[in-house]
């Protein structure tokens, strides 16, 4: 699509948007991925109609949308001249107009309810964790893999996100000179540090911290890694920016997570809120938050039962290296935050 749109792409944009349930919907989507059910909880509109009003924006390019098993998603439009045009108009929206903080309230809470079911689902398999994960592949040959994408360079600091029982501190101990590992889920960080305290692991530390909003300055990590996590969160997006937010200039971004699939049992049973993901996608999320992705593995199952089973993916990402200034300025950061530590 060139930088400017015809006459007629235009009006059927503006066309498309100037509906009242439409304009709404536009402005929930500007806050992230939902789906169908999702807004039709939101609004108070039943399903099909909502499902009208998503496949007149979708057809008039200014929302897309992608399945996941049964599920459908929607988002903005991510690039182009159309996705310039409807952020522009969203940006003069009155977020305290009495139906618009009535729809931002509402979709708060339903993606609340989605993050407590996914937390008490932790708290109750806090010491079965490592046991579950085995259930898909075969855990050794996943960390076999992680370190050969790492390499055996020293790292300076580490930082796991969704460290959940802290098996990614401990496989990585000999290798980081400062390692932090955040959760938001107490019985998780219990369980991690005594397991880090067993294998005589000093130079890490646990730290309770919302994984959308990281309390660490930008550009402190060496590397950071998050480990069969982003199937968990409603806005892996958003999730992928801050971990690129703290990660230093030339540092790298180590994401483990499923291939997409369509085993809806563990959406049903687990609180997967992703049936995983392609590359493609993670392609496009590493770059709008500055990183480039260098490299991706699959790691196939080997249970002769492809589709009841789950390919485990790598994708190694690196932020672009620094002016000298820049490197120096990091250092300051790290000596105040191991200081602070």
């Amino acid at each position: 699509m060139s930088g400017r749109v015809s006459t007629n792409q235009l009006l059927a944009a503006l066309r498309a948007a100037g509906e009242p349930t439409r304009l709404r919907l536009l402005a929930l989507l500007s806050r992230g991925e939902l789906n169908v059910k999702d807004l039709t909880r939101i609004l108070g509109q039943s399903q099909p109609r909502i499902s009208r009003h998503l496949k007149l924006l979708t057809e008039a390019g200014l929302i897309e949308r992608f399945r996941e098993g049964s599920w459908v998603f929607f988002r903005l439009i991510g690039s182009g001249p159309a996705s310039t045009l409807i952020r522009q108009v969203l940006q003069q929206l009155d977020v305290n107009d009495p139906v618009i903080a009535r729809d931002i309230k509402r979709a708060d809470a339903v993606k609340a309810e989605r993050a407590q079911k996914a937390q008490a689902y932790f708290r109750k398999h806090a010491a079965e964790w490592d046991r579950i994960r085995t259930l898909h592949i075969a855990e050794e040959q996943v960390e076999r893999a992680m370190r050969q994408v790492l390499g055996s360079e020293k790292i300076h600091t580490l930082v796991d996100i969704g460290t959940g029982t802290g098996r990614i501190l401990e496989l990585f101990a000999e290798q980081f000179t400062h390692g932090l590992g955040i959760d938001i889920n107490t019985d998780m960080l219990a369980y991690a540090r005594a397991k880090l305290e067993q294998a005589g692991i000093k130079h890490a530390q646990v730290r309770q911290a919302d994984l959308y909003h990281l309390p660490l300055d930008n550009a402190i990590a060496d590397a950071v890694i998050i480990h069969q996590v982003l199937h968990f969160l409603d806005n892996p997006a958003q999730a992928l920016n801050e971990c690129a937010r703290i990660i230093a200039p030339g540092g790298r971004l180590l994401i483990v997570d499923f291939k997409a699939h369509e085993l809806e049992i563990l959406r049903d049973q687990f609180a997967h809120q992703r049936l995983g993901f392609e590359t493609e996608q993670m392609r496009a999320w590493t770059a709008e938050s500055g990183l480039d992705l260098e490299r991706h593995i699959e790691l196939q199952p080997n249970g002769g039962q492809p589709e009841k089973e789950l390919s485990v993916m790598l994708w190694l990402a690196r932020k672009k290296a620094a002016h000298p200034a820049d490197h120096l300025n990091t250092i300051s950061k790290r000596n105040n935050w191991e200081d602070a530590a």
